[in-house]
């Protein structure tokens, strides 16, 4: 099965192919930022968190700033991984934040982009900023997670080859109490897209995996 997803604007996104418990992403999708070159060192856990306090301390004071981290700077935090290229918010930075940002990438050598908020644009509709959790509280500065569930449709959505082994790992952790459900809300949260007859069972497959079996 070969299915394309459509951007909210419309526009060709990713054809994905589905066979036998697998899938294969042909171009890139949401908000994907260049792919690191070798001297771009991954940002683990630590780094993140360490980098994250930086930022909050080049800002002013008096005007504290939100984002809201999600993708695999998120499962990072959360135990999920190891590290990741980047830090993706589906919230929009702010100019001072954006400032801020590229002074620590000057600092440490990164990336320009390795907290980008290219993601913003695929926000779910059924994204709640008050269902978040607290990942880092500065007076500065607020961080928060997304809800897995909404990762979850997020990354279904994008259906990388990273994203389908994130969708296994994270699985169990969504408490979604079906496939069907999981399929409800990424119908819900990208209501432009066309129906995929296809998606609770790819799902079923995800969960599978995610439990361990096939």
């Amino acid at each position: 099965m070969v299915r394309r997803e459509c951007g909210q604007g419309g526009e060709a996104l990713l054809q994905l192919s589905y066979s036998n418990g697998g899938w294969l992403s042909t171009s890139p999708v949401y908000g994907e930022t260049p792919k690191p070159s070798v001297s771009d060192p991954l940002l683990t856990p630590d780094r993140i968190r360490a980098y994250l306090i930086e930022v909050a301390e080049l800002l002013p004071d008096g005007s504290p700033q939100c984002m809201v981290v999600v993708g695999g700077s998120l499962l990072a935090l959360l135990g999920f991984r190891e590290a990741t290229n980047d830090v993706d918010s589906i919230k929009r930075l702010g100019t001072s934040l954006k400032d801020a940002v590229a002074q620590v990438a000057d600092r440490h050598g990164l990336a320009p982009r390795w907290l980008n908020d290219s993601a913003a644009g695929f926000a779910p509709q059924t994204f709640d900023e008050s269902a978040c959790t607290v990942e880092l509280d500065h007076p500065r500065l607020r961080v928060l997670g997304a809800p897995l569930q909404q990762v979850f449709v997020m990354k279904l959505f994008a259906a990388r080859a990273l994203d389908i082994t994130d969708l296994s790992i994270i699985w169990s952790a969504c408490g979604f109490e079906s496939p069907e459900q999981a399929a409800d809300l990424y119908h819900a949260a990208y209501p432009h897209l066309e129906w995929d007859e296809y998606l609770v069972e790819e799902i079923r497959a995800v969960s599978r995996h995610g439990h361990g079996t096939t």
